[in-house]
């Protein structure tokens, strides 16, 4: 997606987000990669975040990974990358791993209890 003009307001992309040397975003980015050359005021959350030569970027930044070319501003915060994982989600993949166990455990007592064929010469 590619933000040529102005857009106010929570923007929520899965993939690569493009503010272009004539866009501008005021409000809260979600975004797997954030690419800015134009302007962007606000709270942006993703992976990776590109400002580029033309960029101006005012605010909070969440990510991880942060690249600012030369030529390029920020003015702001920014904070790793916030860890959505909550504690339910974690308790349920513990009970899948425990399931998975219990499987694998099963199949081993079924072949240690299978017959044993000697193969023919």
């Amino acid at each position: 997606m590619q933000v040529d003009g102005t857009v106010e307001g929570e923007i929520h992309v899965d993939k690569t987000l493009i503010i272009s040397e004539s866009g501008r975003a005021v409000g809260e980015i979600f975004a797997k990669h954030l690419v800015i050359n134009g302007e962007f005021e606000g709270t942006c959350h993703a992976a990776k975040i590109e400002i580029l030569r033309r960029g101006k970027v005012t605010g909070t930044i969440y990510s991880d990974d942060l690249s600012i070319e030369q030529g390029g501003r920020f003015n702001g915060v920014t904070h790793p990358a916030e860890n959505n994982t909550d504690n339910k989600s974690v308790v349920e993949l513990a009970d899948k791993v425990k399931e998975v166990k219990s499987q694998e455990t099963k199949v081993q007592e079924i072949k240690d209890h299978e017959p044993k064929v000697a193969a023919k010469k």
